[in-house]
């Protein structure tokens, strides 16, 4: 299949290991990008393999974006790299769809809190110096973080925490008025991997769609509907894994 020419040749995805973060990997490598691929603890056979198809081009990194140490450890290992797109994957979930979120455990609400929303943020703030002026910042977001469409309620905790993420990332964007990089906040949908379960396709996944709508327009939309896709120009090559 023939695909259009790269413009992100150097990529790092923070949150490869499995999953979509796998999936987006694969895909940059196969069309040629080189890639720094990061994993939280020991590499997947899946990781490991797309490292194999092209050793010249895949780099593993560890951190634990939870852990604030573990990040500056990696910006300062990454000192002196420049890419052209910096992609946030790496999210939890450690509640039953069933779960009320006031009946949690207290440690449980704190490291979902602290890695979909404080740590991919940290992230970026930390490792966005290194994203060419050119290049994009995108960070993984979901439709489980819509106010407006979360009419069939579940996954609680994790849906308060994609909807801090939008928040977070939508300041981060206000501070950077005249930064040049593009900003996208992305709500995949369910998509067909092996973590995306069949029983996770429920009727308020299948309704998220990725939007395209520009930060500067985004300003104007009810607070309740910022989960959308922020970008301030087209993605571009971003790939679409399945």
């Amino acid at each position: 299949m023939a695909h259009t020419p790269l413009s992100h040749r150097s990529v790092l995805v923070v949150g490869a290991s499995r999953g979509l973060g796998l999936a987006i990997a694969r895909t940059y490598v196969d069309r040629g990008a080189r890639v720094v691929a990061t994993v939280r603890g020991d590499v997947s056979k899946s990781l490991r393999a797309v490292r194999d198809a092209a050793p010249d081009r895949v780099e593993f990194e560890h951190v634990d974006i939870a852990d604030g140490a573990e990040i500056t450890a990696l910006a300062n290992r990454l000192r002196g790299r420049t890419f052209d797109l910096l992609f946030v994957v790496a999210g939890i979930s450690l509640a039953p769809q069933s779960q009320v979120a006031a009946d949690i455990d207290d440690d449980d609400f704190a490291r979902t809190l602290a890695t979909n929303a404080l740590g991919a943020m940290r992230v970026v703030e930390r490792l966005h110096p290194f994203v060419a002026d050119t290049g994009t910042i995108a960070v993984l977001s979901s439709g489980q973080g819509s106010i407006t469409n979360n009419t069939s309620g579940g996954f609680e905790v994790y849906r308060a925490s994609k909807a801090a993420l939008n928040q977070l990332m939508r300041s981060f964007a206000a501070r950077h008025p005249n930064d040049a990089r593009a900003l996208l906040l992305l709500a995949p949908g369910w998509i067909r991997t092996d973590m995306g379960a069949p029983a996770r396709a429920s009727r308020s996944t299948r309704r998220s769609r990725p939007s395209s709508t520009p930060w500067r327009r985004i300003a104007a939309r009810p607070a309740s509907a910022s989960w959308t896709a922020p970008a301030r120009r087209s993605p571009g090559d971003l790939p679409r894994p399945v």
